[in-house]
């Protein structure tokens, strides 16, 4: 009692002296503070973890690819017995919980990405860390939104002030950070966005060099510029880092199709756990998160970013160095995948990154051996490879420029960075139309996108605009007692005739008995069946999103359709009901 008594006057005090902008901008800040600092944690767990792998129990080992298992087990055994909740992807979870849950993220959010993450990335799993950081930045918005009685389009932008957020205090990028919370959680780009997001990702990066300092991910500077001839070659790099998108994404659905046909989590565990000791063993780079790999790549170190490998031997020859650098192209999204259908934790964006990386390297050594006298820049390909698959995998092109643009300090390689990202993105949007993230939402019919009107539709939901208070008919009730247990007690014009399991045989309407009520000589020789007929079309409950039922009324011009569920009669929907509730929708939604 005493918390709550506190917590009311602090919302009284709030109301009288605060005003909701200026609320927003506090919170922003907040916001900000508390996402760098799971940033901070969620990094230090990890390096803690691969800190006691390498100096405490397997220093130097050659069994390195074993700690993926470890960690797999770990974090099952964690999942079955303690958490007892189902590990979900980050950004799909926070999308879905946008679109169908008014923002409302569990507070179990919070803490469990800080716990599965750093098990399995510090004990070597080939996934990020930014992911679960987002994820747990965003559980914290979206609780504080709820404390202070924030409504659904305020949560909303303060979960995309989380994100903004995590980015910037992960990789120092405050304008790459706006501008991913912009194109993936679909925001609307005005003033009274932009500031909160802005105000959020500056507090988050100032968090980040309290705690860490001026240490950057990559300490790289640009210091070959672009040049006119050099244009060509980014446009191979463009098309390149699309069709490896496209793979990224095939592989992520094939991996996890695949996965899905073994039925409990410890097979998955079993199975996964091989693949990735064994792509571990003769791929030494695929080991955890690939920061290191990629810092390697951009100094031009080619032999220390592949480690030890079975193919030392012929290391000399520029050609197996190429070979290996694709091998770790093609098989980092299927280790980064396995690692996670098999019950791992983490995000697809630093993998996505490391497979640009070694990509854009892969074309730069091409180019650069083919003995034409070509010679490009392998650090800048490196970096702008990164920005290809970013544009490609995520669909989020401003993103990849930004970030790669302030990586690097500065804009000397926009103009190529323009040219890769927007030849991968084309490519990429026209051979896969949803990403990882989106795909099955969109499906669902629960994605939120920068449309207003299919995103107001996402938004409602099929409950609010049903209607229940229709008078049940029977197909071998009389006429006369249709009209007197009915027609006379109902102020509809709409009768549904079901059976006794309640399933929906047909649809009378007032229309449909006007000429024939008033005859008493049909009151007892004829029956429902004689009068009913089938719908214009049915809306299916479990199945049909808001879309759908819009598009149901728009073929089949009808102003009311009933809805089944579980195969039996639920209700109707009125045209005019739903118009109603899209027009309320699209003030909130605008306003």
């Amino acid at each position: 009692m005493p918390a709550k008594s506190f917590l009311k006057r602090i919302h009284i005090w709030r109301y009288k002296y605060i005003s909701h902008k200026n609320f927003v901008f506090l919170l922003s800040i907040l916001i900000g503070l508390l996402a760098g600092i799971v940033s901070v944690i969620i990094k230090n767990i990890t390096y803690g973890i691969e800190w006691f792998l390498e100096t405490i129990t397997f220093s130097q080992s050659s069994f390195y690819f074993i700690f993926p298992i470890i960690g797999l087990w770990l974090v099952y055994l964690f999942v079955k017995h303690i958490s007892k909740q189902p590990i979900e992807h980050a950004i799909p979870t926070i999308l879905f919980s946008l679109s169908k849950k008014n923002g409302l993220l569990k507070r179990s959010k919070i803490y469990l990405p800080l716990i599965t993450a750093p098990i399995t990335v510090g004990f070597g799993g080939s996934v990020g860390l930014l992911g679960p950081a987002i994820a747990s930045a965003s559980a914290i918005s979206s609780n504080i939104g709820q404390l202070f009685h924030i409504d659904r389009k305020t949560r909303t932008l303060l979960i995309g002030c989380a994100s903004a957020g995590a980015i910037a205090s992960i990789f120092k990028s405050p304008i790459a950070a706006i501008i991913f919370a912009i194109e993936v959680f679909s925001l609307d780009l005005t003033f009274a966005s932009l500031l909160p997001l802005l105000i959020a990702s500056v507090s988050s990066v100032l968090t980040s060099y309290f705690f860490v300092g001026d240490e950057v991910l990559f300490n790289f500077t640009v210091v070959d510029k672009f040049t006119i001839k050099d244009t060509l070659f980014y446009l191979v790099l463009g098309v390149g880092t699309g069709i490896a998108s496209i793979y990224f994404s095939k592989i992520y659905f094939g991996v996890y199709a695949f996965f899905n046909r073994f039925k409990t989590n410890g097979q998955k565990l079993i199975i996964g756990g091989l693949a990735i000791g064994t792509m571990l063993y003769f791929i030494p780079p695929l080991y955890g998160e690939g920061f290191g790999f990629i810092n390697d790549l951009l100094h031009d170190n080619h032999l220390k970013a592949l480690g030890k490998t079975p193919f030392d031997a012929f290391i000399d020859n520029i050609w197996v160095v190429i070979a290996l650098l694709i091998g770790i192209t093609i098989f980092k999204a299927i280790a980064m995948t396995t690692t996670l259908a098999a019950g791992g934790a983490g995000g697809i964006i630093i993998p996505t990154m490391v497979m640009g990386s070694a990509l854009g390297n892969v074309v730069a050594k091409i180019i650069n051996n083919l003995g034409l006298n070509f010679n490009v820049s392998e650090s800048n390909f490196t970096l702008i490879g990164m920005a290809g698959l970013i544009a490609g995998v995520l669909h989020a092109p401003l993103t990849a420029i930004f970030l790669i643009a302030e990586i690097t300090g500065g804009y000397e390689l926009f103009v190529p960075l323009m040219i890769t990202v927007s030849m991968s993105f084309i490519i990429t949007k026209n051979a896969v139309e949803h990403t990882i993230y989106t795909k099955e939402l969109a499906e669902k019919g629960a994605l939120l996108t920068h449309n207003k009107d299919k995103s107001v539709l996402t938004l409602m939901t099929l409950d609010g605009v049903i209607e229940n208070d229709f008078t049940l008919l029977h197909p071998e009730m009389s006429l006369g007692k249709m009209l007197h247990k009915g027609v006379a007690k109902s102020s509809r014009n709409l009768f549904p005739v079901v059976d006794e399991d309640k399933r929906l045989v047909g649809i009378i309407l007032l229309d449909d008995i006007r000429n024939v009520m008033f005859d008493q000589s049909l009151y007892n020789t004829t029956s429902v069946e004689t009068f009913m007929h089938n719908p214009p079309d049915y809306i299916n409950y479990n199945e049909d999103s808001m879309q759908k039922v819009m598009q149901r009324f728009q073929d089949s011009g009808a102003w009311n359709l009933p809805v089944i569920k579980d195969g039996k009669y639920y209700g109707f929907v009125s045209k005019s009901k739903l118009l109603t509730a899209y027009r309320r929708e699209l003030i909130n939604f605008t306003s």
